[in-house]
């Protein structure tokens, strides 16, 4: 193995903490310093679209080679396109997990949530298959995530030539955004940039769902250090994605990865002006709670109309693992996107 490719990032970690974890090991990465890129050496398994008829691929920015996976609801009668609905179904934008580095909307397990979600809520997913760190640090993702809001937008404008699943099921009027962990970061982030563009009334932005929201900072808190070697995520993990999807020489006070940084310059005082409905979904496993709870004090603070679904126990990424709480959560979301 060349040099180049044992040049590892610092992870940036504070002097109170200790871990004897190696991240890139236990993610088998390898960073290469000379093009800033991964080799990783183990592929997650995925799941082909053309594996089921009731979700497609469709290019999205072809320079950028991003795509979206559109999954509608599963129905018996949905073989061979007999698919029929009695209403027009919310839509949900949608950003996997994988702290930036990892994963794709065709991961299996992001497309078995999809497809299941979809299923139960009911709805339609546009599930974006964005740019990962670090050949594409930050802002590319969201860049990304702005290319699908406006691809969204298009279809609604195009009543006639428009994708046909959303031109035939979609009420565009009930349109959300949401991710996972680092995917609720992205939908964050794209929720303010929303804020820049002129949607309605073609699409209508009713709200945010932030499941697990992948955020950070300098200053270590107390979940970070009582659950330092997580085993999903510990918090030497968390500091090296950090290091990867950052833009280079950037800290963890960036506005990118704490949402407490409150600089008008950098759009801090946007938030202010959000008057979609916000859901925060955590648990007290997640090393990150007492961040999510500090961020959800920081949009009541803004004015944002927050609610809030707080676990007990659990861990980051548990709804992917745990059936029993994906349904529940399902449940949760479905009365979310129910209300007016």
């Amino acid at each position: 193995m060349a040099d180049n490719q044992l040049s590892q990032p610092a992870v940036n970690s504070s002097s109170t903490t200790t871990t004897s974890i190696d991240p890139y090991e236990l993610l088998y990465i390898v960073y290469n310093s000379d093009d800033d890129s991964l080799t990783r050496l183990v592929s997650v398994p995925s799941t082909p679209s053309t594996d089921d008829p009731n979700c497609k691929d469709i290019p999205l920015n072809i320079q950028h080679k991003t795509s979206i996976r559109l999954f509608r609801p599963t129905q018996q009668s949905s073989l061979n396109d007999h698919f029929s609905v009695t209403k027009k179904l919310p839509l949900i934008i949608y950003f996997h997990g994988g702290g930036f580095i990892l994963c794709s909307a065709a991961s299996s397990y992001e497309h078995d949530f999809c497809k299941y979600m979809a299923t139960q809520l009911p709805c339609l997913v546009v599930s974006v298959d964005y740019r990962l760190a670090p050949e594409n640090r930050l802002p590319a993702a969201y860049d990304d995530g702005m290319d699908a809001v406006n691809w969204v937008r298009n279809q609604a404008l195009d009543a006639i030539n428009g994708e046909k699943w959303l031109r035939d099921y979609a009420d565009f009027s009930k349109c959300f955004i949401m991710g996972c962990s680092s995917g609720a970061n992205i939908a964050y982030h794209a929720g303010v940039r929303a804020l820049e563009l002129n949607l309605e009334p073609e699409l209508k932005i009713s709200g945010l769902i932030l499941n697990q929201p992948f955020i950070g900072g300098s200053e270590r808190t107390g979940s970070e250090i009582r659950l330092i070697n997580d085993p999903v995520l510990p918090l030497a993990m968390t500091d090296m994605k950090w290091e990867l999807a950052l833009p280079r020489g950037a800290n963890r006070d960036h506005m990118y990865c704490n949402p407490m940084v409150d600089d008008v310059t950098r759009g801090g005082n946007k938030v202010g002006l959000m008057r979609m409905r916000c859901l925060v979904v955590g648990c007290d496993g997640d090393p990150l709670i007492d961040r999510q709870v500090e961020f959800v004090k920081r949009l009541e603070g803004k004015g944002v109309k927050v609610e809030t679904w707080m676990e007990e126990g659990g861990s980051h990424g548990m709804f992917f693992f745990d059936p029993k709480k994906a349904e529940i959560l399902f449940g949760k979301l479905k009365e979310f996107i129910s209300i007016q």
